[in-house]
């Protein structure tokens, strides 16, 4: 049941939320395939310069990359080989009916050629450790990193799986364009942007379906922006190491939390949702905003902090 009462809204069961944002979804995915260009992962590969590991094992000076180079396109290349899990939740989120099944498998279709490109030119370049690279896929994809809301306390609903996707492929569009560009690598610097074009389109998929959602159920979307902006985490965090190397990835300016508030809450919220124009909150929606603006502030007081100590490190 939806209302613009100040008490709390009956949760909208999630069948009826995904009709009503059905229309906003065909006009998406029609705007999507029209958008979207056909591209082939070997393009981005340069094969010619391929040579056989059977008789020549990687070594560590093969790779033309720096350590923070490799480490930040391994996380980005596991990220991706998580995508079976990624599929599992929207699966299991939008359902695998009518157009939002049509949906998922165009988006998981898309997705699945992110890794292959990944992998196929570390390989090849020899730019990481093919064994390390292999193991790492057998580990994330044997134990899954699977989205889920309150640290795994409630299964997402439509409305949460909305504002995650929103932030996570915004996120993840930033994080690959900017390895790409710390790498200095125009080959890699070619392929992370096109990665980033595909990301770039799914963000401004589910972006839109939220600017819906707030229009439709305010209240129940505040409280889902609440949730997800306050217990984000990026999908590589299950990955052996995660907190150091992502360290490392932060340090270099790749991810960091001044980006993740400058570049990716901050405009999504206020530039595109404008939740703090957003009339008829219940009482306890009202709370919830007031929650992401008091964690917002306190994630720019943390951002702050850790700017200050990198800016110490380098004059020191």
């Amino acid at each position: 049941m939806l209302t613009n009462a100040r008490t709390t809204p009956t949760p909208t069961p999630p069948a009826e939320m995904l009709a009503l944002l059905e229309p906003t979804m065909l006009r998406g995915l029609e705007r999507h395939l029209s958008a979207a260009t056909e591209w082939f992962p070997h393009e981005y590969v340069p094969y010619e310069v391929g040579r056989n590991y059977v008789d020549e094992p990687w070594e560590e000076t093969d790779s033309a990359l720096g350590i923070v180079s490799r480490t930040a396109l391994e996380v980005n290349l596991l990220t991706e080989d998580n995508l079976p899990y990624y599929h599992l939740a929207l699966w299991e989120i939008f359902g695998r009916g009518g157009v939002w099944g049509e949906w998922v498998r165009r988006w998981t279709a898309e997705e699945g050629r992110h890794a292959i490109v990944l992998r196929d030119y570390l390989t090849v370049t020899r730019g990481h450790d093919p064994v390390v690279l292999e193991r790492g896929r057998m580990d994330q994809v044997s134990r899954g990193y699977y989205p889920d809301g309150n640290g795994g306390a409630r299964a997402l609903d439509p409305l949460d799986g909305v504002v995650y996707t929103t932030l996570q492929e915004l996120a993840t569009r930033i994080a690959h364009r900017n390895t790409g560009t710390f790498t200095q690598d125009p080959l890699i610097e070619k392929l992370t942007a096109r990665i980033a074009t595909d990301e770039n389109l799914h963000y401004v998929f589910y972006r839109e379906l939220g600017k819906a959602a707030l229009e439709i159920a305010p209240s129940e979307m505040m409280l889902a922006i609440n949730r997800q902006v306050t217990g984000f985490a990026m999908p590589g965090l299950d990955i052996p190491e995660f907190k150091q190397k992502a360290i490392e990835i932060a340090k270099a300016g790749i991810y960091d939390l001044r980006i993740h508030h400058d570049e990716v809450v901050l405009p999504v919220l206020f530039t595109h949702w404008k939740i703090d124009k957003v009339t008829g909150l219940s009482d306890e929606a009202e709370q919830a905003r007031d929650g992401i603006t008091n964690y917002l502030s306190m994630l720019d007081e943390m951002a702050r902090h850790y700017e200050h100590k990198r800016a110490a490190r380098g004059s020191g």
